[in-house]
């Protein structure tokens, strides 16, 4: 009878054991993500920030108007093909099969097959850019209808400065997909911040002085100060030298990478990366639609209102980038090294890694939404109302940056979770959804078109993010038996609460701040949003105290043991 009792006894010490070691992996576990976000965060503020520099240059330059408009259309196509071609399935298609091919096979086996990669994308690329050159009056024409000729003209000469940034994009996104499957995450997360800082230099620098001429008034002669529309130019020159800058700024971390450029484009992996590139690229076509559509039904409520998107869309990817964007792409690889192993351990992990990424994410999120509508007017007079931007314009931005704010929080989780679908290989379940959460933009922007103009486009994109939201989390909660005890729901609430009392701050003082100083001068409207900005973070971090949301403590115990442990 001895015999049984010795056996259960170690049976015990043996689960608790196990236990014990799957809490230190999932600790450790956590701390990669946490570091790698915290890289990736900084990172995106870099980018973010001088992603802000880059439109506060063309706003003060050359205000709303045809020339930005024009330029902004000269952008979309290359970087749609782009988003249509490569640069939307390094997530969902590269990174997992990368990761994969090293961890199974060894970084020779990578070399090999990022060299074929590099290779056909070299080739390919180049031809779409020539049809691009030849074509580029046509290609404007279906994006910007809405556009008068003369407009039209110059965005098909700005195309064709900014069609060749589609190489150097594309092979930018092979090689940071590549230093991201081995986990390397500073130097693809200073390529935003490369791309933008070179983008503000080349327009300040190649831009053409302003032109002084008289015109006749009631008052006698006046002099006018303009700036010639042609000089937009600078900043689509700026664009394509971000594009080259960026691509070879990927090339310090792959220093001993043996890549080699080949004709042989047969290998195993390549036939794995394109079936899970089908799907992604179905949704891709689909939004890339959709994006023309936006377009051009833009153009055709006004003008300007293109540029009112843009800027409106810019200030939304701040937080965005900071927040979602960070901690999806840090857990990715983690996830699909999870997603790999067999069903039990694996899936555990999955869902805490998964689980740790959601709570982080909505802790973050919806403090930055909520502290970005409430300051939407004085942000936009500080970051734009200068030089040919208007008043009416930040009115009108401010207007469509909120609407777009609705959406926000539902987009940040919705970036994990599809994530999460593309760390198990699965890219036809994202697709799908994105095809019925896109044709209820389509349906939304056309039914309110009539009566709400360019803001139906902002009303639509927030729909859209709520119902792609609430369908992946039904579809993946279902695929993994539930989330598990992630306390999502209680870590929402306790974090709308906090953004709740945050709220009633940053409006008490900002008419105290406004009674103080002259907000209409630069140095008025610095204090505005820098004491109405502090008030939020001290409330909330405050509440996050009282409330105990978890979370955010753990975030600042990482970053707190990260310094210690430096100095």
């Amino acid at each position: 009878m001895s015999e049984p009792a010795a056996t259960s006894v170690e049976t015990v010490l043996h689960d608790e054991t196990g236990d014990m070691q799957r809490h230190d992996d999932q600790e450790a576990t956590n701390a990669s993500v946490a570091r790698a976000t915290g890289v990736i965060a900084l990172g995106n503020v870099a980018s973010r920030v001088l992603g802000m520099a880059r439109d506060v240059v063309l706003t003060n330059l050359f205000g709303a108007s045809t020339a930005t408009d024009a330029f902004f259309v000269a952008t979309l196509v290359p970087r749609t093909l782009y988003d249509l071609l490569i640069g939307g399935h390094v997530n969902g298609a590269l990174i997992p099969v990368l990761s994969e091919v090293v961890t199974r096979d060894g970084r020779l086996a990578l070399w090999r097959l990022v060299s074929v990669l590099v290779s056909m994308i070299a080739v390919v690329m180049a031809l779409i850019v020539l049809l691009l050159t030849i074509f580029a009056p046509t290609v404007v024409s279906m994006v910007g209808s809405g556009y008068d000729g003369a407009t039209q003209s110059l965005a098909a000469d700005l195309l064709r400065i900014t069609a060749p940034a589609m190489l150097f994009l594309s092979l930018f996104a092979i090689l940071s997909g590549t230093l991201y499957a081995l986990r390397a995450f500073t130097f693809p997360a200073l390529a935003g911040a490369i791309f933008n800082g070179c983008v503000v230099l080349g327009t300040v620098a190649l831009a053409p002085p302003l032109q002084v001429f008289p015109a006749a008034s009631s008052h006698g002669v006046t002099w006018l100060v303009d700036r010639p529309i042609e000089g937009i130019r600078a900043a689509a020159f700026g664009w394509l030298i971000g594009a080259v800058v960026q691509m070879a700024s990927q090339l310090p971390g792959l220093r001993r990478a043996r890549l080699r450029l080949t004709l042989h484009w047969r290998h195993p992996a390549i036939r794995q990366i394109v079936l899970l590139y089908l799907p992604v690229t179905f949704s891709l076509i689909l939004d890339a639609f959709v994006r023309v559509f936006s377009y051009n039904l833009a153009s055709q409520t006004g003008e300007s209102s293109l540029s009112y998107m843009n800027w409106a869309t810019t200030l939304i990817q701040f937080p965005q980038g900071l927040v979602a964007t960070a901690i999806s792409i840090a857990i990715l690889p983690t996830l699909s090294r999870q997603a790999a192993l067999i069903a039990g351990e694996g899936e555990r992990s999955f869902r805490d890694t998964l689980g740790l990424g959601l709570r982080m994410a909505i802790t973050l999120i919806i403090p930055a939404a909520v502290g970005l509508f409430v300051l939407a007017m004085p942000i936009i007079d500080l970051l734009f109302e200068h030089g040919a931007f208007t008043p009416a314009d930040t009115e009108v931005t401010a207007f469509a940056l909120r609407l777009y704010l609705i959406g926000l929080p539902f987009a940040a989780v919705d970036l994990l979770l599809v994530y999460a679908f593309y760390a198990r290989q699965d890219t036809l379940t994202p697709a799908l959804i994105g095809l019925v959460s896109l044709l209820l933009y389509m349906v939304v922007a056309l039914l309110l078109a009539p009566t709400t103009g360019v803001f139906s486009l902002m009303i639509a994109d927030s729909v859209k993010h709520v119902a792609h939201a609430l369908l992946s989390t039904l579809i993946l909660r279902r695929k993994l038996g539930g989330f598990g005890d992630q306390r999502l729901a209680l870590t929402t609430l306790k974090a709308a609460t906090a953004a709740a009392v945050m709220v009633v701050g940053a409006l008490i003082v900002q008419p105290v701040v406004v009674d103080i100083v002259d907000t209409k001068r630069f140095y008025g409207e610095i204090l505005l949003v820098g004491a109405a900005g502090g008030v939020c973070v001290v409330v909330y971090v405050a509440m996050a105290l009282l409330l105990r949301l978890e979370e955010l403590l753990w975030l600042w115990r990482m970053i707190r043991q990260r310094l210690f442990s430096r100095n």
